[in-house]
């Protein structure tokens, strides 16, 4: 087992509403939201911040918070109560962010190949995570928890296979800090 992998994300729009992916060129050579890693002495707000500059070059400010995205093997065994599952095991801040410049402030990092997209033109292989927090950003939620899993990763738009779930926390019952009693909704 393997322990939980935090990561932050952003749904970077420009003037014109165009968003910012970056095509991966390991492994499927899917495009995905940039970001990173969040590192044990930042914020998710100023991870996101550093995570967007470092891999596309691209200086950005947050607006707001999307939702958190939770990406799972669906291979993986299911973990015991109270623990993180097998790799990948991954929660992702996804932040609505904008633009904070006209052009890129440095160059993108290896491996990843930045481009800007009209949201009706988005290109078919999308990570899990990024398709649905596009969608969400899209359509203006904010604080949204979802769980997506990596079989996702190359279902295409629209043909009714979607695993992800989101979780409705504004019927939820309050437990305490960050625990819910909650129904999900598919």
């Amino acid at each position: 087992m393997s322990p939980l992998t935090w990561a932050v994300a952003a749904v970077v729009t420009d003037g014109s509403g165009r968003l910012l992916l970056c095509r991966r060129s390991e492994g499927a050579r899917r495009w995905g939201l940039p970001g990173g890693r969040l590192r044990h002495d930042e914020s998710p707000a100023d991870a996101v911040v550093r995570a967007v500059r470092t891999e596309t070059g691209w200086a950005v400010a947050p607006v707001d918070l999307v939702g958190l995205y939770r990406v799972t093997d669906p291979q993986a065994p299911s973990p015991p109560a109270g623990r993180c599952g097998g790799r990948p095991d991954v929660l992702v801040h996804v932040f609505r962010a904008e633009r904070a410049g006209a052009e890129p402030a440095g160059d993108p990092v290896a491996g990843c190949l930045p481009r800007w997209w009209p949201p009706q033109e988005l290109p078919d292989v999308l990570t899990p995570a990024t398709r649905a927090a596009v969608a969400d950003a899209l359509a203006g939620r904010a604080g949204v928890l979802r769980h997506t899993t990596a079989a996702d990763a190359l279902t295409p738009p629209g043909d009714g296979q979607s695993r992800s779930r989101m979780i409705d926390t504004s019927s939820a019952k309050w437990r305490g800090p960050g625990v819910y009693d909650h129904a999900s909704s598919a």
